[in-house]
C-alpha cells in the first residue's frame, strides 16, 4: 500500500509556470558572460525555469566538476535580470545552505543522489522548515519504489512543493538513446500519484541532439506535465555534456514544434466515444485472462507428465520452436516482435514457475507419505 504524498499543484508554486513547464539553461554554469547571455536568449522563449550545474558530479575526478558555489550569484543575477526563477542541483547539506543563502528559487536532486537515501535524508534534514519547490530525478538505476522514498523523505520533512524529472536509466545495452527512457517506470508513478507533476528531461535521456524532439513529444503525448531541455551559446565548446545541449534558438523552434495534448476532462463527447471502446477493451480482457488461465491449466498437466516420466521442466527445443513460430505469427497479426518476444519470455516464466509448483508440491507429498511409512513402521 503507497503511503500517500503531501503534493502542492504547480499553480499554487507561486511562480507563474506555462503549461507545459518549460525548464532550460545550460549543464554547467561556465562563465558569468556565458549564463546571463544564456538566460537572455532563452528568455524570449518564456521559460519557466532557468538551470544551470554549479556543482557537477562526474565519474572522474579530473573531469569539470562546476565552478562552484561563486556560480550561484551569476545564476541569481541572470534570473532576476530576465524574470525567470532559478534551479540548481544540490548533493549534500553544503550545496543546500549555499543555494539557500544565494537565494535560489528551485533545488533539484540529480540521479546519483537520488540512489543513496542517506543522502537524501541528510538532504532532507538540512530542508526542515524550509518552504522552497524542490525536483527529484529518478535514481540512476530503474528503481521506483527507491524515486518515490525521495518524496516520502521530503515529505516528512515538510515538503509539499514537490515534482518529478524523468531522465532516463543507465543501462548496459548498446541502445540510441545515452539513458534508455523506460517509459513505463514514470507512467506507473504517475498511475500511483496522479497528482505529481512529472518534467521530462530529454537532453539526458538522449545524450544528443538529434532525438531531443523525439523524446519531448513522447513525454507530451504520455502526459508529462513538463520539458527540462539544456541549452548552451556555443554547445560545441560546454565543458560538459556537449553533444546533448542546443543553442536557445533551437531550444525555441524545438518547443515551439511540439503539440500539447488535451486533458480529456474537457471533452465530454470524446470521453462518452472512449467509454465505448474501453468497454470493448475489458471485455477483451477478461477472454484474454480466461485463455490464459485455461493455457496455464494444460502447462499444469504438463507439469504432472514431465514429473511422472522424470523429465526436466525447461525444454530448450520447445522453447526455441515457441519463439520462432510466434514470431512468425506476430507479422501477420499487426503486433511488433519485440513485444511478442516479450510476451512469450513472461508466459514462459509463468509457465516454469507453474511446473516448478507442481513438482515441489509432489514432491512434498512423497516425502509426508514416506514419513508417515517410516512412522508407522516403528
Amino acid at each position: 500500500m503507497n503511503k500517500p504524498l503531501s503534493i502542492t499543484p504547480l499553480s499554487e508554486w507561486g511562480f507563474q509556470f506555462n503549461s507545459p513547464l518549460k525548464m532550460a539553461g545550460p549543464c554547467s554554469a561556465e562563465t558569468e558572460e556565458q549564463v546571463h547571455e544564456t538566460a537572455k536568449r532563452l528568455a524570449p522563449y518564456n521559460i519557466d525555469i532557468l538551470r544551470a550545474g554549479i556543482w557537477k558530479p562526474r565519474t572522474r575526478p579530473n573531469s569539470f566538476e562546476g565552478v562552484g558555489s561563486v556560480g550561484l550569484k551569476w545564476l541569481k543575477d541572470a534570473g532576476y535580470d530576465n524574470n525567470i526563477p532559478t534551479a540548481v542541483e544540490v548533493a549534500n547539506v553544503k550545496h543546500v545552505y549555499e543555494a539557500l543563502r544565494a537565494g535560489i528559487d528551485i533545488l533539484w536532486i540529480g540521479a546519483r543522489t537520488t540512489v543513496n537515501p542517506f543522502a537524501v535524508q541528510e538532504i532532507c534534514d538540512a530542508l526542515q522548515g524550509v518552504d522552497i519547490p524542490v525536483l527529484v530525478k529518478n535514481p540512476i538505476n530503474p528503481d521506483l519504489e527507491l524515486w518515490i522514498g525521495a518524496f516520502e523523505r521530503l515529505n516528512n520533512s515538510g515538503i509539499t512543493k514537490i515534482a518529478a524529472i524523468h531522465r532516463g536509466f543507465s543501462t548496459h545495452e548498446t541502445t540510441k538513446y545515452r539513458n534508455i527512457p523506460r517509459w513505463n517506470i514514470p507512467i506507473e508513478l504517475k498511475r500511483r500519484y496522479p497528482e505529481l507533476p512529472i518534467i521530462c528531461d530529454p537532453s539526458h535521456i538522449c545524450g544528443n541532439r538529434e532525438l531531443l524532439r523525439e523524446v519531448a513529444q513522447t513525454a507530451l503525448d504520455i502526459g508529462f506535465e513538463g520539458i527540462h531541455l539544456e541549452s548552451h551559446i556555443n554547445p560545441d565548446k560546454a565543458l560538459s555534456d556537449a553533444k546533448q545541449q542546443v543553442v536557445p534558438e533551437v531550444y525555441g523552434e524545438i518547443m515551439a514544434s511540439l503539440v500539447v495534448r488535451e486533458n480529456i476532462d474537457q471533452h465530454q463527447e470524446a470521453e462518452d466515444q472512449l467509454d465505448a471502446m474501453r468497454a470493448q477493451i475489458d471485455s477483451l480482457d477478461k477472454y484474454l485472462l480466461e485463455i490464459m488461465s485455461q493455457r496455464m491449466d494444460i502447462v499444469r498437466e504438463i507439469g504432472f507428465y514431465k514429473l511422472a516420466n522424470n523429465l526436466a521442466i525447461v525444454q530448450p527445443s520447445r522453447w526455441n520452436e515457441i519463439i520462432e513460430t510466434r514470431r512468425d505469427m506476430c507479422a501477420r497479426k499487426n503486433l511488433s516482435p519485440k513485444f511478442v518476444a516479450e510476451l512469450f519470455h513472461a508466459i514462459h516464466k509463468e509457465s516454469i514457475h507453474h511446473q516448478t509448483e507442481v513438482m515441489q508440491l509432489e514432491e512434498k507429498k512423497l516425502l509426508e507419505e514416506k514419513e508417515k511409512g517410516t512412522t508407522s513402521q516403528e
